[in-house]
């Protein structure tokens, strides 16, 4: 069911995503050097490594870590890099992930490949059965804000109590959170 879901919501969403995401290809490759789309490599189910799309928010020279763990992060985005993270338009592209069936719309957020803190917690709590997801639990209860542990924790009880409900609640509220810009630090 859940499958389903997610290919029928993203067919649904390119359809009508596609006009804006040829916009920003274009504005990201005006504004900076390098390719629209940065792709990372990032743990999916069962701690298998994909290839994740993002529209590029950040310089080419930006070192392949966690955001977070960057000095001074503002200094590396792009003139667009702040807009698109604000406002979480530079995952769009992740929508090729979901129709492939590495992720869903909904599930932990793909930790980076050499994230081992969070890729351990997640596999220690067995979060690592889920397929990774464009939003989930942690993300619409602090996104940013959530130290790895309590992310885990929030990856943890969407595990137990995970169903299409729920589901289509976590699509409401980030919708909401993004509007709002609520909980995005970088």
């Amino acid at each position: 069911m859940k499958r389903a879901f997610d290919i029928i919501l993203a067919c649904m969403a390119v359809s009508f995503l596609l006009p804006p995401a040829l916009l920003i290809v274009l504005l990201v490759r005006l504004t900076s050097k390098g390719p629209a789309l940065y792709w990372s490599n990032r743990v999916g189910i069962n701690n298998k490594i994909f290839n994740m799309p993002k529209f590029r928010s950040m310089k080419i020279d930006t070192p392949s870590v966690a955001t977070h763990v960057l000095a001074d992060p503002k200094s590396f985005l792009t003139p667009i890099g702040a807009f698109l993270r604000k406002y979480s338009l530079d995952e769009l592209p992740q929508i090729w992930c979901i129709l492939k069936g590495e992720m869903s719309f909904v599930g932990p957020r793909p930790a980076l490949f050499n994230q081992d803190d969070l890729i351990a917690l997640r596999t220690e709590k067995g979060v690592h059965d889920l397929v990774p997801g464009l939003t989930g639990w942690a993300q619409v209860n602090g996104r940013d804000e959530l130290p790895i542990p309590q992310k885990v924790d929030l990856d943890f009880e969407y595990l137990h109590h995970q169903s299409l409900l729920l589901d289509i609640k976590i699509i409401w509220l980030t919708f909401v959170k993004v509007i709002k810009k609520d909980g995005v630090s970088h």
